[in-house]
């Protein structure tokens, strides 16, 4: 609780106290981001960005934790592996050998043109941005799901296709909503470290491309306007916590009508 205090609630209440102080006490801050068309266009396309690698580390994350738990012993280990990879290299270094795939001349556009193929506008743009937020956040996806697969009885598949359902139909009446806990922490989990994500948008992203994480770091660093910035991180936290907050109780209902159902 402590380290908690010191390390997370301290500085926040910082932020927040600037926010409404600097340069003069007031919401002159708030009132200047919510009347910024450039700011509200910002925020916006951060949410979308957000929601975009969750839906894409979903798709990727859902079959590969599954994979998981039906192969064998030493193949799991293998795909574990591949999972904890990335977190022992640094997010710069993968992000610039992004660069180096995604670039104009760069590795991709290289393949596509030696099949005859026209070019790909991938660097500075925001489908770039997804990719390489998506392979870096990825394993936050994976290990949740995966968590909650291991759980599940395979035995309940075996049963419902004893009693005459279809492999695919009893995979996505039992198997899914089982393990919909692991997709909902997954998405959470995603969806928030999202939206703070600041090295890769800076060197995938461009003009057009641009979070929210960019805006602050240069009203603080760049400007020194510590009340405009903190005034920036005070919505992203705010607008997170709604959504949240919305989308808690819906999928709580969605589970728990989806366990009755199986």
């Amino acid at each position: 609780m402590l380290v908690l205090i010191l390390a997370l609630a301290y500085p926040l209440a910082i932020v927040v106290f600037r926010s409404f102080t600097d340069p003069a006490v007031g919401i002159d801050n708030y009132v200047w981001f919510f009347q910024s068309a450039v700011n509200r266009t910002v925020l916006q396309r951060t949410f979308v960005v957000a929601a975009w690698v969750t839906l894409v580390c979903l798709i990727c994350a859902y079959p590969y934790a599954y994979a998981m738990t039906i192969v064998g012993k030493n193949v799991r280990l293998a795909l574990i592996l591949c999972v904890l990879v990335p977190f022992w290299l640094s997010g710069v270094v993968r992000t610039l050998a992004w660069v180096i795939l995604l670039q104009d001349s760069g590795v991709i556009n290289s393949f596509l043109r030696g099949l005859g193929l026209p070019p790909v506008k991938l660097i500075r743009t925001l489908p770039g941005v997804v990719i390489g937020m998506t392979q870096v956040l990825l394993p936050f996806m994976i290990l949740p799901i995966y968590s909650v697969m291991r759980g599940i009885d395979t035995r309940l598949l075996q049963a419902a296709r004893s009693l005459g359902a279809k492999p695919w139909r009893a995979f996505l009446q039992i198997y899914v909503p089982l393990s919909l806990p692991g997709v909902y922490a997954g998405a959470i989990i995603v969806f928030i470290l999202s939206l703070g994500f600041y090295i890769t948008p800076a060197l995938l992203g461009g003009p057009r491309s641009i979070l929210l994480s960019s805006l602050v770091q240069n009203q603080v660093l760049s400007l020194l306007n510590w009340g405009r910035g903190g005034a920036m991180g005070v919505v992203l936290l705010v607008a997170t916590f709604v959504l949240l907050a919305i989308a808690a109780p819906l999928m709580r209902q969605k589970h728990a009508s989806s366990r009755r159902e199986a």
